[in-house]
C-alpha cells in the first residue's frame, strides 16, 4: 500500500510546532530559612550610657608667678612623684627681686638700730635732767616708726623669696601627666595651666545623661560599669554608684555629666571606654512591661508599599510562608517589640526575609560544623 502524499507534510508541522512551544517553568526553588518561635517575654534591657574612666582629682598645675618657660622635663603618660619637678621658669628677674628685697631688709635694720641708740642717749640726757620728756616720746615714736619699717621690709622680703622658689612647677602628689599646655621658650602668665596630672587613688565612670533622663538619675544610685574589651571577652560588670549629678546642662551637648565612683580595688585604665547601666531602670525609663513578644530586627519587613510593617510567618502543614501585618510597640535593644499580629507557638522566619513570596515553600535552616 502506498502511502498519501499529504503525510509527510502534516508530520512536518506536528514537529516544527511542537519545536516551537514554551517550556514548562521552573519551579521556585525551595530556600532555605531562620526559623524562631514566637513567645511572650518581659523585657530585660535597660538604658545604656557610653562614657570614660577619669581620675577622682584632676589637677591642672600652673606657676603662681609669671615667666619664660625655659624647660618642661614632664610629658604626656608620664608617671610623677610629689615633689617631682615639672617645669622652670627663668628665675633671674625673681633672684634680682630677691636682692632688692633683702637690700631693703638692710636698710630698715639700719634705721631701726639707729633709732634705738638715740632712744637710749637720750634717755640717758633725760636722767641727767638735760632734755624733757617729750624729746623722749618723739625718739620712741621714732624706734617705733622704724621697727615697723622692718618689720613690713621683712616681709616683703619673705614674700619675693617663695616667688623665687615659684618658678620651678613640682607635682603635688603621685599620678599621671594627661597633657602638657605650655613648651619651653613661651611666655606664660600667672595661674596658666601648664601640665594637667591625674591623681592616684579613685576612679570615676563619667557618662552624659540627656535632659529627658536626667531627673530619674540621683546620688547614690547603684549601677553596673561594663569596660569594653578589645580582646573579644566581655570583662565582668563593676558596680558603681552615683557620686555627682551636674546641677546645668553642657551649653553645647545639652547634656548633664554624671560621675559614678568604682571600686576602690578596680583596675581601669584612665581614658578607657565604659558601658553604664543604672539598676531599676528600663529602656523606657519605668518598669518593664511583660507579656511582649521580641523579634530580632531582621525578621521585620515592608508591606503595603512600606507603609505597614510585617513579618514571615511559617506554616508547618504545607512547608510555605505567608506575609502577616504586625504592630510594632518600640525597640529593645537590638530587638523590636510587638504589640499585636502574632500569637505564641508560631514560627516567624528571623533571617532571609527580603528573598522570599507569598506561599514560597522553605526549609529549615541547621548550622553545620565547619571541618
Amino acid at each position: 500500500m502506498k502511502k498519501t502524499p499529504l503525510l509527510v507534510p502534516l508530520l512536518s508541522t506536528v514537529l516544527l510546532l511542537a519545536a516551537c512551544s514554551r517550556p514548562e517553568a521552573p519551579q521556585e526553588p525551595i530556600r532555605s530559612v531562620k526559623l524562631m518561635t514566637v513567645s511572650h517575654g518581659a523585657l530585660q534591657t535597660r538604658a545604656g550610657y557610653a562614657g570614660e574612666v577619669r581620675a577622682r582629682t584632676e589637677s591642672r598645675l600652673g606657676f603662681r608667678v609669671g615667666g619664660k618657660l625655659i624647660q618642661r622635663p614632664a610629658e604626656v603618660g608620664q608617671r610623677v612623684t610629689a615633689g617631682q619637678l615639672l617645669a622652670q621658669l627663668d628665675a633671674q628677674d625673681l633672684a634680682l627681686a630677691t636682692q632688692a628685697a633683702q637690700a631693703q631688709i638692710a636698710a630698715a635694720q639700719t634705721q631701726r638700730d639707729l633709732a634705738a641708740a638715740d632712744l637710749k642717749r637720750f634717755s640717758d640726757l633725760k636722767a641727767q635732767g638735760f632734755v624733757s620728756g617729750a624729746e623722749i616720746e618723739r625718739r620712741q615714736a621714732t624706734l617705733d616708726a622704724a621697727e615697723a619699717t622692718l618689720r613690713q621690709a621683712r616681709a616683703q622680703g619673705a614674700v619675693q623669696g617663695n616667688q623665687a622658689g615659684y618658678a620651678r612647677l613640682v607635682a603635688d602628689g603621685p599620678g599621671v601627666v594627661l597633657s602638657v599646655e605650655a613648651e619651653p621658650g613661651q611666655v606664660v602668665a600667672a595661674g596658666a595651666p601648664v601640665v594637667r596630672i591625674a591623681r592616684d587613688g579613685a576612679r570615676d565612670a563619667v557618662i552624659a545623661v540627656p535632659e529627658d533622663r536626667v531627673a530619674r538619675v540621683r546620688t547614690g544610685q547603684s549601677a553596673q560599669v561594663v569596660l569594653w574589651s578589645g580582646a573579644g571577652v566581655a570583662p565582668a560588670p563593676l558596680p558603681a554608684q552615683v557620686r555627682e549629678v551636674a546641677a546645668s546642662a553642657d551649653p553645647v551637648t545639652r547634656t548633664f555629666q554624671v560621675k559614678l565612683s568604682l571600686p576602690a580595688d578596680a583596675t581601669v585604665p584612665l581614658g578607657a571606654t565604659v558601658s553604664v547601666q543604672f539598676d531599676g531602670e528600663a529602656a523606657t525609663g519605668t518598669a518593664a512591661p511583660a507579656g511582649q513578644i521580641r523579634l530580632p530586627t531582621s525578621a521585620l519587613v515592608r508591606a503595603s508599599g512600606g507603609k505597614d510593617s510585617a513579618v514571615w510567618v511559617f506554616d508547618p502543614a504545607s512547608g510555605s510562608v505567608s506575609m502577616r501585618t504586625v504592630i510594632v510597640a518600640g525597640a529593645d535593644g537590638n530587638e523590636i517589640v510587638i504589640a499585636s499580629g502574632l500569637k505564641d507557638g508560631e514560627e516567624v522566619v528571623a533571617a532571609g526575609v527580603h528573598v522570599l513570596s507569598p506561599g514560597q515553600k522553605v526549609v529549615r535552616f541547621v548550622a553545620t560544623a565547619a571541618r
